[in-house]
């Protein structure tokens, strides 16, 4: 075979097996809140379950991602997670108390250092339970509860941003039903859907031997933890992590996978 005719097999290789992916996300509605609104948003707080805690925390690697690309601007994190948790257990409101997250950390040598923050958050990303948003007895209340913490974060003078998870290993149907979910709730409301979801879907039809998953088939393994960071960076920092040096011991070649699939998924959802 020619290399021209390899080349040719190849494109049209990987065109059939994007297909499947181009066509579901073609089905979903558009958003219509496409960039953060933020040129860099310095702080960032996570609010959800064990999705985001797996694996040292999915914004401890958002972290490690943006120091890669500029070591003065790694936003400030905080993640509030409960185990098993909806939308409905956490209470949003105290997050944003006076003199409560944040208050003091600690410095190179232990010691404890009483911070000074004149503005607690500038973007809150939150997420329901797994299936919350689409299970028949708990729809309403991703409804009902995703509508309240929107509305008290922007009172608390921050940019609320919702995470579609991905579906479970076993049942991929639930990628496109959650990504659904989550945009109308999104777009009812003016926020920015980070299409996590999509970006796992993706990756799975291009790469399946990659495994995503933990032993349980629902939480993330630490490529899956990466490639929901790497969303993140890419949705909610506005730059695309393609390049970045930071890999979470996955190899270069992994990570630069996962790094393209992410960047991929963002710019075709956002239509960027």
């Amino acid at each position: 075979m020619r290399k021209t005719d390899w080349l040719a097999a190849l494109v049209a290789a990987l065109a059939m097996a994007a297909a499947p992916f181009a066509a579901a996300q073609d089905a979903l509605p558009k958003p219509k809140t496409t960039t953060i609104g933020l040129d860099r948003p310095e702080s960032i707080l996570w609010v959800g379950n064990s999705f985001f805690y797996y694996n040292n925390s999915m914004h401890g690697h958002v972290r490690a991602l943006a120091l890669a690309a500029d070591p003065k601007s790694a936003p400030r994190q905080i993640s509030v997670t409960i185990s098993g948790s909806g939308v409905d257990w956490h209470d949003m409101e105290s997050y944003f108390r006076k003199d409560g997250l944040g208050k003091y950390s600690f410095d190179a040598n232990n010691n404890v250092v009483f911070n000074k923050i004149d503005k607690l958050f500038d973007v809150v990303i939150f997420m329901d339970c797994s299936q919350c948003p689409i299970h028949p007895t708990l729809a309403q209340v991703f409804t009902e509860f995703s509508k309240k913490n929107i509305e008290t974060i922007r009172r608390n003078g921050a940019v609320p941003a919702m995470f579609a998870s991905w579906a479970y290993q076993d049942k991929p149907e639930m990628a496109e039903q959650l990504a659904a979910a989550y945009l109308k709730a999104g777009n009812e409301h003016g926020v920015l859907v980070i299409p996590a979801g999509l970006a796992f879907a993706r990756a799975i039809r291009e790469r399946p031997q990659l495994n995503l998953y933990a032993p349980d088939k629902r939480h993330p393994s630490l490529a899956g933890t990466y490639l929901g960071a790497a969303v993140v960076y890419a949705a909610v920092m506005g730059k695309s992590p393609v390049g970045l040096k930071y890999d979470a011991d996955l190899g270069a070649e992994t990570a630069g996978f996962l790094q393209r699939v992410a960047d991929e998924t963002v710019k075709a959802f956002y239509g960027r």
